[in-house]
């Protein structure tokens, strides 16, 4: 073998060498990776149901999407979560009804930014607690106190404290409790309520910390939103646009998914409830969060309801400029596919 032909073949056997060696960091770039918001509370237990049984990637499959994986990302307060969807850093948000409707209206009509509803996801009620034994209204609220929301004027709570603010104020005084809310996150500010720390001396939220808190003596319950609004959707799940448009089998995936994942709950509490004990760190039981589950008010759904009164209070008090005429304006039309769960 002359010098040319014997350096053909070790440069052949070379690339060869190299190309086989790839081939594994090929396969597995070629994984999509779907990254997904989710949070604390009774409210996410669909997410978390999707997540340990792993019925994104089941549908993706069903789907014929096989090289797909979930990412879940753990976030807690709208601004965060819109934050992040604007980073380009989440492909589906689990977040509070108001702070979607805020930046799909902000970024309507913007390539590569605008943003899409993809389902409804629950119901539940949020209670405003409070340690000090003289506050039994929201006019007894004075600039001592302190009531902890996860994100000033931005997070589902804070939005539907102004909400309730204004049902029961007035909506001139929609506004009123604003500069006395501090930003906390719902584990730090249970603690900080039961433990009478920080000056916290009310927190606005959801199951199980408002149950949790509830059991503690000298806790006592101020305001029920349910009780003033009704029983809005609370959180929802949106999207970036530009996925909808461009690779929409990924999520009608995750609508069905979300769909079987409430089903899972409906049929079986007691399962669900122990999947959300493993997947939380919260001191709470089985029967604990069975007995939330067991609450009329707590529901899920991806089909939304009563999104239009959020819509109403935000384009009033100036937070949003441009509304839709209907909620399903704001959503994919693939969830028109879906009845109630």
């Amino acid at each position: 073998m002359d010098r040319v032909s014997h350096f053909r073949r070790r440069r052949a056997l070379t690339v060869a060498g190299l190309a086989a060696a790839a081939a594994p960091a090929l396969v597995l770039s070629r994984t999509r990776a779907v990254r997904i918001s989710k949070g604390y509370g009774i409210l996410y237990l669909p997410l978390l149901v999707m997540e340990q049984q792993r019925l994104f990637e089941k549908h993706a499959a069903r789907r014929g999407l096989r090289s797909i994986a979930a990412e879940w990302v753990l976030l807690d307060g709208g601004n965060s979560v819109n934050d992040a969807m604007m980073a380009g850093t989440l492909d589906f948000a689990g977040a509070g009804a108001p702070g979607f409707i805020e930046l799909w209206a902000r970024a309507r009509g913007i390539p590569n930014v605008e943003v899409i509803g993809i389902s409804g996801l629950s119901t539940t009620s949020l209670s405003l607690n409070t340690n000090n034994p003289s506050i039994s209204s929201l006019r007894d609220f004075s600039s001592s106190d302190k009531i902890a929301v996860p994100g000033i004027r931005t997070s589902l709570s804070a939005v539907v404290l102004q909400m309730v603010a204004s049902k029961v104020l007035g909506p001139q005084h929609f506004a009123q409790l604003d500069s006395i809310t501090v930003n906390l996150q719902h584990p730090q500010a249970m603690q900080s309520l039961i433990r009478r720390e920080n000056g916290i001396s009310a927190h606005f939220t959801s199951p199980p910390f408002s149950y949790l808190e509830l059991r503690e003596p000298g806790i006592h319950r101020v305001v029920d939103s349910i009780e003033v609004l009704g029983p809005l959707t609370l959180d929802v799940v949106f999207a970036p646009k530009s996925l909808v448009d461009t690779e929409p089998a990924i999520a009608a995936a995750f609508l069905d998914a979300l769909d079987e994942a409430n089903r899972v709950i409906a049929e079986d509490r007691r399962a669900a409830a122990a999947i959300y004990v493993a997947a939380s760190s919260m001191k709470v039981s089985v029967d604990d969060v069975m007995q939330m589950l067991s609450a009329p008010e707590t529901r899920f759904s991806v089909r939304p309801s009563q999104l239009m009164n959020y819509v109403d209070f935000l384009y009033m008090v100036g937070t949003i400029k441009a509304r839709p005429r209907i909620w399903s304006e704001m959503f994919a039309p693939m969830l028109e596919d879906y009845g109630s769960s």
